[in-house]
């Protein structure tokens, strides 16, 4: 497995790290002799991937996610949810210099034969053009490989939306979203570490 490291990486290392990890991943699985779902976590960074991931299958507590750095490779871990259910979880972190591997160099190894997508935004983001972008680029590379895989989009850290203008909030992404999401019809939500959202969103997912 592919741990974060806070050290800092040039474009070179980061490309061949990030094809290492993914390498890494096919060889757990093939050694496993296990079929598990393949279930991408993407989204840029600082979208809040990392903080729900351990809120949801590790029990940490909103407030102990507040440290948390960005991840800046392939994570893969096969992780148990709900009882007795299992998912080959790839956490892809959202640097954008990762993203550009993804939909090049990387795209068959990221994209084939996945299952799921789970895509989150940050509501908050100053940049809604270039998350859309990425969003519409993931779904053209699973358009490519996965061309039967669920998607479902989270958008992410409503708290930070007052309260009376959340739901307009919501709908105007969420229109955008559906427009660059082509033959895919994915499912939204909004989510929040803060309150019960989190856990109704991602239940929903595993069902």
């Amino acid at each position: 497995f592919c741990f974060s490291s806070r050290r800092r990486h040039t474009r070179s290392s980061l490309v061949s790290w990030a094809r290492r990890c993914v390498q890494e991943t096919v060889l757990i699985d093939m050694k496993a002799g296990e079929k598990n779902e393949k279930v991408l976590l993407m989204g840029r960074r600082y979208s809040g991937k990392t903080s729900m991931r351990s809120i949801i299958f590790a029990n940490f507590h909103a407030k102990d996610t507040m440290k948390f750095t960005f991840t800046i490779e392939v994570q893969n871990s096969k992780v148990k949810f709900l009882g007795n259910l299992y998912l080959n979880l790839w956490d892809c972190g959202g640097q954008d210099l990762f993203m550009e591997q993804y939909f090049g160099a990387l795209r068959e190894h990221i994209f084939k034969d996945a299952a799921v997508l789970i895509y989150v935004f940050d509501v908050s983001s100053k940049d809604s053009q270039g998350d859309l972008t990425n969003y519409a680029n993931s779904i053209q590379a699973l358009q490519e490989f996965s061309k039967e895989a669920k998607v479902f989009v989270l958008i992410h850290k409503m708290d930070m939306v007052p309260d009376r203008d959340r739901a307009t909030v919501f709908e105007e992404k969420k229109a955008a979203i559906i427009e660059k999401s082509g033959s895919f019809k994915p499912e939204v939500f909004r989510t929040s570490i803060w309150d019960e959202t989190l856990y109704q969103a991602w239940s929903k997912i595993c069902l």
